[in-house]
């Protein structure tokens, strides 16, 4: 964080001058409809693609997830 914005953000915790900013509102519509989507994608996706194929996607995941940790 910028020096200058933490040292307001200091001031404005200190003094209770706190900018309140409103919280986005989502169409909930749009969410739904998301959600449905969402619901479907991945066992959708698995149920398209062959065993070796689920196979060589498994092996990459795990590879990357070892190579996290190292």
């Amino acid at each position: 964080m910028d020096i200058n914005k933490l040292a307001k953000k200091i001031v404005d915790e200190s003094t209770g001058n706190q900018d309140k900013k409103p919280e986005p509102r989502k169409n909930p519509a749009a969410v739904a409809l998301g959600r449905l989507g969402g619901l479907k994608g991945g066992r959708a996706r698995a149920e398209k693609l062959t065993a070796r194929k689920r196979s060589e996607i498994a092996k990459n995941a795990a590879r990357v997830r070892w190579l996290k940790n190292k």
